[in-house]
């Protein structure tokens, strides 16, 4: 039974589309044959003209045998053959040459395959070994291959040919011998004509049918559909995907348009998640079998995360009863013991609520969030979903705070897991790559990993952040939901992420350099999140109306909204408010002032504050701890003041 073992599976999606199969040694296209998936009338056809007592028989055709033997004695040659289908597949089983010693080895091969196997089990071997030209084995490769489509359906004309064919499969290839390979299909239709299985005239109108030509294999979804066929169960014929062949094939052109667009080293991944029975609509693991690093699936490698788990943070901390939306949190320069993080941008917005610090990414917030769950718990609260972090080799046994930023790796696919999460009231499932799978994730109740009240909290803090310059999703102009997302970068720009949570679906994507080299300046956000939001207007969401934007604690300085003529509105710092910092002078970090209006010109106790040339932002670096005058004066003349106090770290 090797030869049988080694067959290969096809890789389907959701809807029956041939996705892939794999070959086998040296490269030979024995695809298993699927009896639930073969034309009906073709098998019929396929016993009556090769072993018409096929159902009868123990292995071996005795009528035959005899009648064989009898004409050979009178004729002093064989004229009639007696082997029956069961000992044709002994025999592609274990090929031997063809005399009369490998006959009696095939019969008593031929009985020992009756007592183990059922007649069907027999009949899709044969149709999976039987030899249809060149490297072709099996009814499905040469139904598709010639054909350009399964066997589920087949004319008269493409049934004589597959009847003849594996009989001399070299001599009547249709794509190299035509003449012979017709003059096979027309007596095969002879036969069926004089059996009654078909009419005279439908015999002629499937002689004029054009004789094909051999076509390349289907290869689509190339890194799922072929992990898909490698995993399945020997005995397993077809394995039904839940990918969207019609999705699939819109994504991979548009991964790798955005890999082209950055560069000659880079690719990029997308996952697209049904949330409900968590069923992956599309992987695309690459921009390209053709871009470096493109046989790599993606979607599968360990890559750090950036910001992308900040979500999980806050939301284990609502959970928690550690913080809600509106905690108020210090966005100042911090020292955790011996971690000291700093924002993104170098910039420290002061005192900011929970969802302002999530929706801006904002780091020391982050890492305060995790200080407060504790990173075990963190870590542990991820396990028991199924999703484990990969830590790198620090030598330190404890999990550190670093983690809240991204320190520690995460497959695109774990990290679907956990948005797939937040789209679900907090509960976790593995996704499901086949419609089975799929099923029994729509029967399970999951497990939590945080409360649905939290969940929910998250996902209106990501609906409002600040997607792409003059993007919103197509969907939301429809009346579709708003998509929440969150990006994500990591150290030395190696990845760059996005991830979304919009109408049913979660999506995921990745872009960088296979190899894990290091890309300047391309952040989540600016080479990730217009990808996210183009596969947002691809993937059909749900109609429904956007949810109501909850009311939030404004900052102090935005409380009420003045008149266009009331001049400039300080917004950071406040009037009356202490602002720690960690160092003093021209070399500190400082603190980036805001204000609302046109045009403004900044002073401190009266000194000008110039703006930065590299964020342009005024940048103000106290000189000592005390109290300050601040002011703003817009372009028509009008200012606003405050009077703070400047502490020391």
């Amino acid at each position: 039974m090797g030869r049988a073992e080694r067959s290969s599976p096809v890789a389907l999606d959701r809807n029956g589309s041939w996705l892939r199969a794999l070959p086998v040694e040296n490269g030979r296209w024995r695809i298993r044959a699927d009896l639930s998936r073969t034309d009906k009338t073709f098998q019929r056809r396929v016993i009556r003209i090769e072993d018409q007592r096929f159902w009868l028989h123990p292995g071996v055709d005795p009528i035959s045998l005899v009648r064989a033997v009898g004409s050979a004695a009178i004729r002093g040659r064989i004229t009639s053959g007696a082997s029956t289908l069961t000992m044709q597949t002994a025999r592609l089983l274990e090929p031997r040459p063809r005399n009369i010693g490998s006959k009696l080895i095939e019969m008593v091969r031929a009985m020992q395959l009756e007592a183990r196997l059922s007649k069907r089990e027999i009949l899709a071997l044969y149709l999976t070994l039987a030899p249809y030209g060149g490297n072709l084995e099996g009814v499905r490769a040469a139904s598709l291959s010639y054909f350009g489509h399964e066997p589920e359906s087949l004319t008269n004309g493409e049934q004589a040919l597959l009847i003849a064919l594996p009989q001399a499969p070299e001599g009547r290839r249709p794509d190299r011998f035509p003449d012979t390979a017709r003059r096979a299909r027309d007596t095969v239709l002879g036969r069926m004509i004089r059996a009654g299985m078909i009419t005279e005239a439908a015999g002629q109108e499937a002689e004029t049918e054009a004789l094909p030509r051999r076509s390349p294999f289907p290869s689509n979804a190339w890194h799922i559909s072929g992990q898909l066929a490698r995993a399945a169960d020997q005995k397993t014929a077809t394995v039904q995907s839940t990918i969207d062949a019609g999705l699939q094939a819109r994504l991979e052109p548009l991964a790798a348009a955005y890999a082209r667009g950055q560069g000659p080293e880079a690719t990029a991944a997308i996952l697209v998640v049904e949330i409900e029975g968590r069923a992956v609509r599309a992987v695309v693991g690459s921009a390209g079998l053709d871009r470096p690093g493109g046989w790599i699936d993606m979607t599968r490698a360990v890559r750090s995360p950036g910001s992308a788990l900040k979500p999980f943070i806050y939301a284990m901390a609502f959970d928690d009863g550690k913080a809600a939306p509106d905690t108020r949190i210090q966005d100042v320069a911090t020292r955790f013991k011996d971690y000291q993080p700093e924002n993104f941008d170098r910039v420290f917005r002061g005192e900011v609520t929970a969802s302002e610090a999530l929706a801006h990414s904002l780091n020391v917030p982050a890492v305060a969030m995790m200080e407060k769950i504790g990173p075990r718990s963190f870590l542990g609260r991820l396990e028991n979903v199924g999703v484990e972090l990969v830590r790198p080799d620090t030598g330190r046994p404890d999990p550190g705070l670093a983690i809240a930023l991204g320190g520690e790796g995460i497959t695109l696919r774990d990290l679907a897991v956990l948005y797939c999460a937040l789209g679900d009231e907090g509960l976790a499932k593995p996704l499901a790559f086949t419609q089975g799978d799929a099923a029994r994730n729509s029967r399970s109740g999951g497990r939590r990993l945080v409360g649905a009240k939290a969940a929910a909290d998250v996902l209106d803090i990501l609906r409002d952040a600040p997607g792409p310059k003059g993007r919103i999703p197509s969907a939301l102009t429809r009346g579709g939901p708003g998509l929440a997302f969150k990006t994500g970068t990591s150290y030395g720009f190696r990845d760059a992420v996005a991830a979304g949570v919009a109408g049913g679906y979660v999506i995921i994507v990745w872009t960088g350099r296979a190899d894990g080299g290091a890309r300047g300046g391309l952040t989540g956000r600016e080479a990730s999140l217009p990808l996210l939001f183009d596969v947002a207007d691809l993937v059909g969401g749900e109609r429904s109306a956007p949810p109501p934007i909850a009311p939030k604690a404004a900052p102090a300085g935005l409380q009420r909204l003045e008149k266009a003529d009331a001049g400039p509105r300080l917004i950071f710092p406040p009037d009356r408010a202490t602002v720690q910092v960690e160092a003093f002078g021209p070399g500190s970090r400082g603190l980036a002032l805001a204000a609302g209006g046109e045009g403004l010109s900044w002073y401190i106790d009266g000194e000008p504050i110039p703006v930065e040339p590299v964020t342009g932002k005024p940048i103000w670096r106290p000189a000592a701890p005390g109290f300050y005058a601040v002011k703003v004066i817009d372009k028509a003349g009008r200012e606003a003041k405050a009077r703070v106090r400047i502490k020391g770290g």
